[in-house]
């Protein structure tokens, strides 16, 4: 990164608060999107992380997300509980969707929340990362605008769309699944857009449907999907999943999270929990364990999940690189 600056977590949280609460957000909205953003620098996704912050500030600033919104949850079942964002941030509502499966799932076994009204949801892994964390198995879908072709076709119509999925396997840390369903994260390329930077070939197409590595033109074009057709498969049914049960607008309905301009994206994002005391109690979960254990000891391979925990602690321990930029623009945007 440029000139080798680095930030404590507490300093990048500071400062993504600064920059918020400066465009009409509450102190207390600004705090969950701080977390989740310096979460995702910790886990390194940087793409998901400061970058955001000035697209953040001026959507806020006009509007376009409700930076004073305060997600509103209604239980519909006993373990079904709808939660609409109020066009402000995803963080806020996505805490709120873990404080309530937490508490709905023992009960029942597993339960489900579904979010409208939403936005960027950022790592996908850190929110089921928590509900591990809470001894339970989390999965989440979240859909996102437009920028991806049906398999065959040219008018982008679903999003980069994660799918993550985390469980608790023990002392060593819970599996963390965190994909998307194009081959990369859009934010990897937003990034290099941002610093300048040419993309791999093989990432993205652009508006005339040609392979790119100008990371401009692939912003402007669509993104490859993972796996071909079964990516664009896969990515239908998050859209159905995460939109089309919950009320959310489907990607092709969204505006961008890049910009301020339109009006709120309106995203949607759907979490399910399961106890797996439901199902053996301890022995589910010394299940869970043995299989990440046959896995960390084939050589060669790694736990999903285990690269971000040593990311995590590295991180914590030498600080976050950043580029001095970008960091000296957040700074102005929490002046004022």
């Amino acid at each position: 990164m440029t000139d080798g600056i680095t930030l404590g977590a507490d300093e990048a949280h500071t400062l993504v608060v600064a920059a918020l609460t400066a465009c009409n957000t509450s102190a207390d909205n600004a705090a969950a999107v701080a977390r989740a953003l310096v979460g995702a620098e910790l886990a390194g996704q940087g793409g998901h992380g400061l970058r955001r912050v000035p697209a953040y500030a001026a959507q806020a600033r006009v509007g376009k997300v409700d930076g004073q919104a305060v997600p509103q949850a209604r239980r519909t079942r006993p373990g079904a509980v709808a939660i609409d964002a109020g066009f402000g941030f995803a963080y806020p509502a996505l805490e709120l969707a873990v404080a309530e499966l937490a508490a709905a799932t023992p009960g029942q076994g597993i339960a489900i929340a579904g979010i409208r009204r939403s936005h960027h949801a950022g790592v996908a892994g850190l929110t089921v990362e928590a509900l591990a964390e809470a001894g339970l198995v989390g999965l989440m879908l979240a859909n996102a605008p437009a920028a991806m072709a049906p398999w065959g076709g040219r008018r982008p119509l679903f999003g980069t769309d994660p799918v993550a999925f985390a469980c608790p396997a023990g002392g060593d840390g819970p599996v963390v699944v965190d994909v998307s369903l194009s081959r990369v994260a859009r934010g990897k390329i937003m990034a290099a857009r941002q610093k300048g930077e040419p993309i791999p070939e093989g990432w993205a197409l652009d508006a005339e449907g040609r392979p790119t590595t100008d990371a401009a033109a692939a912003m402007a074009g669509t993104m490859i999907p993972l796996g071909e057709a079964k990516g664009t498969a896969l990515a239908m049914m998050v859209e159905l999943l995460a939109a089309g049960l919950t009320g959310a607008n489907y990607a092709y309905e969204q505006s961008s999270f890049f910009d301020a301009e339109g009006a709120p994206p309106g995203t949607g994002q759907t979490l399910i929990a399961i106890d797996p005391a439901a199902f053996g109690g301890d022995a589910a979960v010394a299940r869970f364990a043995e299989l990440a254990q046959v896995v960390a000891a084939s050589e060669g391979a790694r736990v999903p999940g285990s690269r971000r925990r040593a990311v995590r602690a590295a991180l914590e321990r030498t600080g976050i690189p950043a580029d001095a930029a970008l960091i000296d623009e957040i700074r102005s945007i929490g002046a004022g």
